[in-house]
């Protein structure tokens, strides 16, 4: 019995190890994945502001209503357009 119940033990504290190494992959991977996005910020805030103004011109003149697959037809034509980057920081501000 002490044997298996040393067994059990050392099985437990492998597989422990095993998920506290896996958590600490996540939590690197978390704080990855957040300062990627707080990279690309700027790139949304502007994408959402010209989507809204665009929206709105439709309040000015009825002419001017725009879907959201027009806005994405044009946002993908200037993002095939803007000038290529290798860096995040670079590509945000093209």
């Amino acid at each position: 019995e002490d044997e298996e119940l040393i067994s059990v033990l050392a099985n437990t504290k492998a597989k422990a190890a095993e998920v506290n190494a896996k958590l600490i992959a996540a939590d690197e991977t978390r704080s990855n994945i957040a300062e990627k996005r707080e990279q690309f910020r700027p790139a949304a805030t502007r994408g959402s502001v010209l989507y809204f103004s665009i929206v709105e011109m439709s309040l000015v003149n009825v002419m001017y209503q725009t879907s959201l697959t027009q806005f994405l037809e044009l946002f993908m034509g200037s993002m095939d357009k803007a000038e290529k980057a290798s860096l995040a920081s670079k590509r945000v501000t093209n």
